[in-house]
């Protein structure tokens, strides 16, 4: 199985890693986490996180699990949502808890560090962060949803984000409509064949 690292960190925006969690396709995915105790205090007040039973929970201040270390092989990790306090420490190597330690291994071995930021308006020292974990290899896919699906629902909106999320991760788990892809599956199907 493939094995993914989740962080939830204390940013408003807990749906996101609730419906990360919710999608995910167990079956392919061994799943570890770590929730900050910032993390755990806005999810309160935001319904909730609900982690799933299987799922791997680490205490933000385990250096010993084994998503701390490089050898021990991970395809993503993923920081949903991602505070700029943990952005600023990711973007200058301050590796003082879990989160971050695990975010420092990730860059320096050349992973997937996903990191989905919800914040605004940002100011000029979130976005050179930004520009140097970007330079360091990082994705940074922010907090913000897409419309041109019609979305009836908050948890619509989200599912657009996380299914950005799950593309740069390697997740096969469609969760959002994508652009213009009915228009495009009817004219593959009603378009004749060359040659007829």
């Amino acid at each position: 199985m493939k094995k993914i690292f989740v962080a939830v960190t204390g940013a408003s925006g807990t749906i996101y890693a609730r419906r990360f969690f919710q999608h995910l396709p167990y079956d392919d995915w061994e799943v570890h986490t770590v929730v900050s105790a910032a993390a755990r205090i806005v999810a309160s007040h935001e319904g909730g996180l609900n982690l799933p039973p299987h799922v791997k929970d680490w205490d933000e201040k385990d250096l010993t699990a084994p998503v701390a270390s490089g050898s021990n092989k991970f395809e993503a990790m993923v920081v949903v949502p991602c505070s700029t306090a943990t952005l600023g420490r990711l973007a200058h190597g301050i590796a003082d808890n879990l989160i971050t330690r695990a975010g420092e291994v990730f860059l320096k071995e050349r992973r997937k560090l996903i990191l989905v930021p919800r914040e605004t308006p940002l100011s000029l020292i979130q976005i050179k962060n930004m520009e140097l974990l970007t330079l360091a290899g990082a994705h940074v896919i922010p907090a913000t949803p897409s419309f041109y699906g019609n979305p009836k629902s908050i948890e619509d909106l989200v599912d657009t984000v996380i299914a950005r999320v799950y593309d740069h991760a390697g997740i096969q788990a469609e969760v959002s409509k994508r652009w213009r892809e009915e228009k495009i599956k009817i004219t593959h199907e009603t378009k004749p064949s060359e040659g007829h």
